[in-house]
């Protein structure tokens, strides 16, 4: 069976397209600046080659119908005929509390997905387009959706609620649903799987950290609590998003700038984080670099990004009544050997006994923790594309 998995952002369109039978990666690559001048398509040739194609791209049917033609192309493609293809499996951001699971798209459930659009309205109509474009090119092929926000669905009411008037959670739903989610579930399991654990009895923190980033905690398989909120702004610093932030200090700088809605929201959300503290990169790369070179701001940046990750990990810790696992993935979390180091260290009350010759690993599953530590520290890249052909499979 051939998955083609599709993740339709506002100017971009990623792509895999998976053999289930061998869950061989036949074909993956992307396309950029969609519906913008320059859009170009990054392709990965079968022999780990890339390559950059450039193409206009007005929107995002033609974004799909010109990666169809890259996946039949006689010189680069990695299939004959795109019957060959029995489904495709969609990233949708934001589920709200309509979808704990991923689904078969039909028109109710797009219906209802549409709805959740005031929730995520850069990601949700993006994600709708993918979906269009697919059904026009090839009508009848089986979709299905695999919701961002859907592992956290299981986390009770004390912890996805905001203490504001009832009536707007029962008017607007505005509460916390978390982001990442097929990540988070992605790597909770395998990490089990790794280390010879039941699920079931396991209480786990996975830490996704990347240019955006959000932990979450596991009991027993189930999500219980998770960083991001009503959007994926909450939580951690991460590279433009300011994270957790006193609500009166928003008023207090919409007040002094003199910014309505939108142009608070873009201070925070594409204006702050790590490139907000050194007003320069989002890259933590760069931010480490600068900090060894003496850069106060970026020496800031790097400790408030790991002070923020480890308070989490110690709420979540609390919440739990202990931890038994502690997962890092993601670009940052899967390669920046620092900052799991900084984040671990004098975690020695919490059961962290860390190993700093193991942790020199990048971008590989690995334990980081020492033989003797009573909690497991481990490495597990993630594989969200894998999971969302996974859930493809097995709805048909």
């Amino acid at each position: 069976m051939k998955i083609l998995v599709l993740n339709c952002g506002s100017s971009s369109i990623k792509y895999a397209l998976y053999d289930m039978d061998t869950k061989k990666v036949l074909a993956s690559g992307g396309a950029e600046r969609v519906g913008l001048d320059g859009a170009f398509v990054k392709v990965k040739l079968p022999n780990g080659e890339k390559k950059t194609i450039m193409h206009d791209i007005p929107e995002h049917t033609e974004g799909v119908k010109f990666i169809f033609s890259l996946l039949t192309d006689p010189e680069i493609g990695a299939i004959k005929d795109l019957k060959e293809i029995n489904a495709v499996g969609h990233r949708m951001v934001h589920g709200g509390e309509k979808f704990n699971k991923s689904v078969l798209l039909d028109d109710e459930v797009l219906k209802a997905f549409e709805e959740c659009s005031d929730l995520a309205p850069l990601h949700n109509p993006a994600n709708l387009k993918g979906v269009n474009a697919v059904k026009e090119l090839m009508p009848g092929l089986p979709q299905v959706g695999v919701f961002d926000t859907a592992f956290h669905q299981t986390m009770p009411p004390k912890a996805f609620m905001y203490a504001i008037p009832y009536e707007l959670y029962e008017k607007y739903g505005i509460r916390r649903y978390g982001f990442h989610g097929t990540s988070h579930r992605y790597v909770s399991a395998r990490a089990c799987e790794f280390l010879g654990l039941d699920p079931e009895k396991t209480k786990m923190i996975t830490c996704h950290v990347g240019n955006g980033g959000s932990i979450a905690a596991v009991k027993n398989g189930k999500c219980i609590d998770t960083s991001m909120g009503l959007t994926p702004l909450e939580g951690l610093v991460m590279g433009t998003r300011a994270g957790d932030i006193d609500g009166g200090a928003v008023l207090y700088i919409e007040k002094k700038l003199g910014l309505d809605a939108d142009g608070m929201s873009d201070l925070l959300n594409k204006k702050s984080g790590v490139a907000g503290l050194t007003g320069g990169s989002s890259d933590m790369r760069d931010v480490e670099a600068a900090a060894r070179e003496g850069n106060d701001r970026a020496r800031l940046a790097q400790d408030m990004y790991f002070y923020r990750i480890k308070k989490y990990i110690g709420s979540y810790a609390a919440a739990m009544g202990g931890v038994d696992v502690i997962v890092f993935t993601a670009g940052v979390g899967e390669n920046q050997t620092s900052m799991r180091s900084e984040v671990c260290k004098d975690m020695e009350f919490l059961g962290v006994k860390f190993d700093e010759v193991r942790n020199m690993v990048r971008g590989e599953e690995a334990i980081i923790s020492a033989d003797d530590s009573k909690v497991k520290v481990v490495v597990i890249p993630t594989d969200e594309e894998l999971m969302i052909a996974t859930d493809t499979m097995n709805l048909l």
